[in-house]
């Protein structure tokens, strides 16, 4: 990139909001996922819609790569500038602009951040419920992006059930609005849900609305410890075949229970070998009737210790300890690769079965946490990337993974995105007239390539490639 184009970035953002020193550009150059970096052009910075509009116009003019990004909590490679270009950082668009307590909504820019958003709407009484592990630095915009997930999964679905109307900018600098306050609309194609996930591979999400829910007034949380792996999942099966859905149902297995109590210190028995972490909510009667019913299916399947916790401070305790388990894990090694298999409930007992096996084939110290309620399991190896040998049998293992979650019924991420790192199998899951449609999707938005480029679509083979600039491990805290 010349300096006439760095001029023009400067000339539309400002010299503050504009970075190219080697240090800057540094700091842009990777996010949580291990193993990814590459160094970018430039850094932008707008502040408005009207400066993302000009930032794209430029970078469309001279054919400039785009990679729009927030907090850089990505898990799959996703904000990587692979190609170069322009990272446009969209994280001074933090606007809450209201909370719409007549209609249930909220309007905010991309960079507000998800936890900030919890607080502002729960203290009118309202909810919104996706909250990934990451919220308390990850970004809306992100989470968009992304079409993040969480613990409340279960329940109350992921960031794609709540994104009402988004504005967006084109590649070309067009800004264009979908949907919006209403709860019916069927004017066209659905191009709002189809921007949410589609990790600014389309466009750059300017503002978004969101629907809220009424807050649940009562909550309860309770664990229940196993052991053996299966009887745990086998629980799992059994409350959702009792038509009861807990708003948070959380699996660890020994190796991140250990991991965890050695970081939070909260009591955990060490002589089990999985725990589940469940909790309700909605009005007092029917929280206490749920509880009691799925302590009762807890024991009946064999749970060694089922424990209410007697106090909402005990509660967000141990909600507090199973988001503390990647900070734990990343403590271990030097590197820790987290992945994200998704199956069908009813086929959870097997995926954690075949993850232990794959794990012993190969000789890696993987532990397995997640979203259990909705098959959502978080296998994360512990390594070193220093030792090429070893990553190179966590490339193998986690294909088997893949594959294991393929031939379940199951998909390659449940809320991590594709990103560089799967990138490779998402055919495995679309198949070639899906990879088809959705190239075509992409060229519809995007004729000219630049937003976003070497994501969602592999351009080698399956494995996880290193891209570096500078020989470095990271130690990551996020999601």
């Amino acid at each position: 990139m010349n300096q006439e184009i760095k001029s023009q970035l400067q000339s539309i953002v400002g010299d503050r909001w504009m970075m190219d020193s080697p240090n800057e550009l540094y700091v842009y150059s990777y996010d949580a996922t291990p193993l990814y970096q590459a160094m970018p052009d430039a850094v932008v910075m707008p502040g408005n819609v009207e400066e993302v509009a000009a930032v794209l116009k430029v970078a469309n003019q001279y054919r400039i790569p785009i990679v729009s990004r927030g907090s850089g909590t990505n898990l799959s490679g996703g904000t990587v500038p692979t190609e170069g270009g322009i990272v446009l950082v969209t994280n001074r668009l933090h606007t809450l602009h209201e909370v719409d307590q007549e209609n249930l909504t909220a309007t905010f820019g991309p960079g507000l951040i998800t936890a900030d958003l919890h607080r502002e709407v729960e203290a009118v009484g309202l909810f919104y419920p996706p909250d990934p592990g990451s919220m308390r630095i990850s970004t809306m915009g992100g989470n968009v992006a992304e079409c993040a997930g969480g613990m409340r999964g279960l329940k109350y679905g992921v960031t794609k059930d709540y994104i009402m109307g988004i504005e967006a900018v084109l590649p070309s600098g067009e800004i264009v609005r979908f949907g919006g306050k209403n709860a019916k609309d069927v004017a066209g194609y659905d191009v709002t849900k189809l921007l949410v996930g589609s990790e600014g591979t389309l466009a750059v999400v300017t503002e978004i609305t969101a629907k809220l829910l009424p807050l649940p007034p009562a909550k309860q949380t309770m664990v229940a410890y196993y052991q053996d792996l299966t009887s745990a999942a086998r629980t799992v099966q059994r409350v959702i075949a009792a038509k009861i859905i807990p708003a948070t149902m959380e699996f660890l297995d020994h190796a991140t229970m250990a991991v965890v109590e050695d970081f939070a210190r909260i009591g955990l028995p060490l002589d089990m070998k999985a725990m589940l972490i469940i909790e309700q909510d909605g009005t007092a009667l029917q929280v206490e009737q749920d509880i009691a019913r799925i302590a009762e299916i807890c024991r009946s399947e064999g749970a060694t210790e089922v424990r209410l916790a007697q106090t909402a401070d005990e509660g967000a305790k141990l909600m507090a300890a199973r988001r503390a388990a990647l900070s734990a894990l990343a403590r271990v090694k030097p590197t820790t690769i987290l992945e994200d298999a998704t199956v069908p409930r009813a086929n959870l007992a097997t995926m954690v079965e075949q993850v232990d096996v794959i794990a012993r084939r190969y000789d890696l110290q993987i532990c397995t946490f997640g979203h259990a309620g909705d098959g959502n399991l978080h296998p994360t190896c512990l390594t070193d990337e220093r030792d090429r040998e070893e990553i190179h049998r966590v490339e193998q293992a986690f294909e088997e993974i893949f594959h294991a979650a393929i031939k379940l019924g199951g998909t390659i991420t449940g809320e991590h995105g594709v990103g560089m790192a799967k990138a490779g199998f998402l055919d495995l899951k679309v198949g070639p007239s899906g990879m088809e449609l959705m190239k075509r999707i992409k060229e519809a938005f995007d004729p000219h390539g630049i937003m976003n480029p070497g994501k969602i679509f592999a351009k080698s083979d399956r494995r996880r490639v290193v891209v570096k600039t500078h020989a470095c491990t990271h130690e990551h805290n996020h999601a």
